[in-house]
């Protein structure tokens, strides 16, 4: 009779079978404490699918004259994106300068500027734009600052961690022969660091695309301004319609800048 070789060691699986031991635990004991009952859930889901049956389907587009709104809000929405991503990598890469503790002329700065970026990463660009709305009001350009908040403070970890994997001998050697601190920036860190940086940045415009939607939804403009117009109107057939646009959107995105990221990494 052969002998079965496990693919895991047996101290691998017992770790595992308590992890999910400690998920289910966890679980239940949430679904007791908000009094969540999932099976509830499921047996009133006919009247989610009846809704979607009856008010969503089948999508109906808008009059004609309408149409050109909508596809100026989408123009709206990736441009929004798109600055909001560019001026906050501009804005973290010279962060980010002294949040590594290996490129930093400054060492001591970098726990505490990473401590910054951290502190608005955690908060939700929705967040944000609430803030922001209610303090200046609604507009494009509020939106603008909710998302370029959001994606700097993300950029700046990340641009951060992508110094962090430098060579220290090429920073040493150029700090050698006498160079300055922007002197290094220019001809070390930014030749070795560039596609890195390029490929966080294109990330960034993804997870901006489908942000700026959700700002555009409580007041920051754009298509999702639009697609919250019908909904609130109950016209549930066209605004089937601008979800099933925005998803075209967003996936072109995706795939555009997927391939861009592809090619940098060669």
């Amino acid at each position: 009779m052969k002998k079965r070789i496990p693919q895991i060691s047996h101290a691998e699986k017992r770790v595992y079978e308590l992890f999910f031991i400690c998920i289910v635990i966890l679980f239940v004991a949430g679904t007791v404490y908000t009094k969540f009952n999932p099976m509830l859930l499921v047996k009133n889901s006919d009247n989610f699918w009846i809704f979607l049956k009856e008010d969503f389907f089948p999508p109906k587009l808008p009059k004609l004259s309408k149409i050109n709104n909508i596809m100026e809000s989408v123009f709206v929405t990736v441009t929004m994106a798109i600055l909001s991503a560019t001026v906050a990598a501009v804005l973290a890469f010279f962060f980010s300068l002294f949040a590594s503790e290996s490129v930093s002329p400054l060492p001591k700065t970098a726990k505490l500027v990473r401590g910054f970026a951290t502190f608005l990463r955690n908060i939700p660009a929705l967040v944000w734009a609430f803030i922001l709305f209610s303090s200046l009001g609604i507009g494009t350009g509020v939106g603008f600052v909710a998302l370029c908040i959001t994606s700097f403070a993300f950029m700046v970890r990340a641009f951060a961690e992508t110094m962090e994997d430098i060579s220290r001998d090429c920073l040493e050697s150029l700090q050698a022969v006498g160079t300055s601190f922007p002197q290094r920036v220019v001809h070390g860190i930014l030749p070795s660091c560039m596609s890195g940086f390029l490929s966080w940045f294109l990330y960034c415009v993804e997870v901006n695309i489908r942000a700026s939607t959700i700002v555009g939804m409580v007041g920051g403009g754009g298509i999702g301004l639009v697609l919250f117009s019908y909904i609130k109107s109950f016209k549930y057939h066209i605004a089937f319609s601008i979800i099933l646009l925005i998803a075209v959107m967003v996936i072109l995105v995706d795939l555009i800048t997927s391939y861009l990221r592809r090619e940098l990494n060669k």
